[in-house]
């Protein structure tokens, strides 16, 4: 008896002081996923008085069983949406949750409402409609960040600034410019968004456990009730893959490098060695101890959430990568890497738009730099092949020494003399002066998408229209 009382005590402090009652406890809590699936409350529900509705249209069940079933299910909408609903860790998940408490409220008619269907195709649903509704918000987001840089590229198409590679001058452009950049970036992740969302437009309930069913089902009637365009077409690849959440933290991560991308720009530029941009007070704070400083920490915070968003793709590609058909329990770990990096995106798109919106521009110290660092190097080796009529790798080698006497003497190209210049080649002339400043370099770059102010205007108003 004594040997039995040692290793119940043994057993009991294995599992550890949180699992009292043993392995059961560690069941429940590593089955459990209503702490998180709760969130499908509502596309839950809307999806079991679709399944209802098809079923009493079917002769399935009857027309009352189905009033029944619906009048309780928005009875438990209600519940739920005023915080009066009690969610149990022993029903394990949102379906069951919902499906004890139908069961209270009408009686055995709620037994009815699981007919044709599983839990499997119930929470591909779910899911599927969660993530559709949610990259219809992410559409909706970036079309408003969007709209912040076209307005402000409008405001910027003539503010002269320096262009950057390698983070150091290369070529003048507009702030106007720099900013249309951003619109491309975000467009191209508008258009993903909008093709994920016609990639996962199939409802997936009727495909129940996974085989489909015998009752005789309209899965065409309830793809339209819940809003999409047709049933999925293989009922085990409706159950067993979870590409649509793949695609939507893949569009995340790629949408998050590009705000992460624009987050380092406005903390590099509102540093006081660039001076370019001021936040406004609502997206900066202060530091404890030094009263001079006001950080980025909304950009600062943007950067970082990239990190979570890409590590929420990873994780849930490893949790596929190794399934065989069809389901397995291990898809339950989809939802909460979805969940945060949707969490994460909203509040980064969000935060950018704001900034974007309301930062302050330094156009003279943008302008200041421009001019710095020999910027205009190319608009000197141009004017030599045009003017001069020079092959570009000898007007090339030219601009490079004429480069080297300017620094040299610790003055910009556009303040070399004229006889300066012509020593290095004669067949420079006064005319050349016209090209040096930052000015005419911005106003001279006229082809198609570049940096000249009448270019810009031409793709603002190609992305009004579109936007």
């Amino acid at each position: 008896m004594a040997e039995s009382n040692t290793d119940t005590k043994s057993s009991n402090q294995m599992w550890g002081g949180r699992f009292a009652s043993g392995p059961d406890a560690i069941m429940e809590e590593i089955n459990a996923s209503i702490g998180f699936d709760k969130k499908l409350f509502a596309q839950d529900i809307r999806g079991s008085v679709a399944h209802a509705t098809m079923l009493a249209h079917q002769g399935i069940i009857s027309s009352d069983d189905k009033d029944k079933i619906v009048h309780g299910l928005n009875t438990i909408l209600s519940e739920i949406e005023s915080g009066n609903f009690e969610f149990s860790r022993r029903l394990e998940d949102i379906h069951m949750n919902i499906e004890a408490r139908l069961a209270t409220l009408i009686g055995p008619a709620a037994g009815r409402l699981h007919t044709a269907r599983s839990r499997n195709d119930q929470v591909a649903l779910d899911f599927r409609l969660w993530v559709k509704e949610e990259l219809q918000k992410t559409e909706r987001m970036l079309t408003g960040l969007i709209a912040a840089f076209l307005d402000r590229a409008e405001e910027h198409a003539e503010s002269v600034m320096p262009g950057f590679t390698h983070l150091q001058t290369a070529q003048p452009v507009t702030f106007g410019h720099h900013c249309m950049a951003y619109v491309e970036m975000f467009g191209r992740d508008r258009s993903r968004v909008r093709h994920a969302i016609e990639h996962l437009d199939e409802s997936p309930i009727g495909a129940a456990a996974l085989a489909g069913t015998g009752y005789p089902i309209d899965r065409h009637m309830t793809a339209k009730a819940l809003g999409f365009r047709e049933p999925t077409r293989n009922s085990i690849d409706t159950v067993s893959d979870r590409d649509f959440a793949i695609e939507f933290l893949s569009i995340a991560a790629i949408a998050g490098m590009h705000l992460s991308r624009l987050a380092e720009e406005i903390v590099i530029w509102s540093t006081p060695q660039f001076g370019f941009v001021r936040l406004s007070d609502a997206f900066s704070t202060g530091s404890s101890i030094m009263p001079q400083k006001k950080n980025p920490d909304a950009a600062e915070l943007v950067r970082a959430k990239t990190g979570r968003i890409n590590g929420s793709l990873v994780a849930l590609l490893t949790i596929m990568k190794g399934l065989p058909l069809a389901y397995s329990k291990d898809m339950q770990e989809d939802k909460e890497q979805v969940f945060d990096a949707a969490e994460s995106l909203e509040l980064a798109i969000a935060a950018m738009t704001g900034m974007v919106r309301d930062m302050t521009v330094n156009t003279a110290r943008m302008k200041a730099a421009a001019g710095s660092g020999f910027s205009t190097a190319t608009d000197l080796a141009d004017w030599l092949v045009r003017e001069a009529g020079l092959p570009f790798r000898d007007a090339h080698h030219v601009t490079g020494r004429a480069v080297a006497l300017a620094e040299s003497k610790g003055c910009d190209l556009a303040e070399l003399s004229l006889p300066d210049l012509q020593a290095i080649h004669s067949a420079i002339t006064d005319k050349v002066y016209d090209v040096l400043t930052v000015e005419a370099s911005v106003a001279s770059r006229k082809s198609f998408g570049g940096t000249a102010p009448s270019e810009v205007r031409k793709q603002i108003a190609f992305w009004r229209a579109r936007n």
